[in-house]
């Protein structure tokens, strides 16, 4: 399989079109549940954020409820992406405890050589920081990549942290 981000990022955009979100902080827990999705919080080793996997016909995703909640947004957001874009894989992914077929979202999907998590990150990134929002809020004040004081407050804003911000203007996401 081979990363798609652009189309990541499209399924992304469709998303928010559908639910209608016009502002930020994106609602990426309603839009999950919306989705008819389980979000589970529950506390999990320190180097697992998430994990996407579905038991009895029902799609579920877990959260490391020890993270920091802008980091459980991006978890949750990542996820749900494995759900949207990569259904097949979720379902022939390897059985762990109880049958869980999972995903996980762990140091190597942050890595960026895995093409499902490539994909994922660039949905969650598109999901919480839409690329229009984005737009209209730094319009309302520049940008300087290094003004590290403007990431902060745009991160505050879309409820992402401040690595994020980054990462997504820098134009890797």
């Amino acid at each position: 399989m081979t990363a798609d981000p652009g189309r990541a990022r499209e399924a992304a955009r469709v998303i928010l079109q559908n639910f209608g979100v016009k502002s930020a902080p994106v609602p990426v827990e309603r839009i999950i549940k919306s989705r008819s999705i389980v979000l589970q919080y529950a506390p999990l080793e320190e180097d697992l954020s998430g994990m996407a996997y579905i038991k009895d016909g029902i799609g579920i995703i877990g959260v490391n409820a020890l993270h920091h909640p802008n980091r459980q947004r991006f978890s949750a957001a990542h996820e749900l992406a494995h759900h949207e874009l990569h259904a097949d894989e979720i379902r022939k992914a390897v059985h762990v405890d109880k049958g869980f077929r999972v995903l996980f979202r762990d140091d190597i999907s942050s890595q960026g050589v895995d093409p499902l998590e490539i994909d994922a990150n660039a949905f969650a990134s598109e999901l919480l920081m839409p690329r229009d929002l984005l737009a209209e809020a730094l319009e309302a004040g520049g940008l300087d990549i290094e003004d590290d004081e403007r990431i902060a407050a745009l991160a505050r804003r879309f409820r992402v942290s401040a690595s994020a911000m980054r990462f997504r203007l820098a134009g890797h996401f």
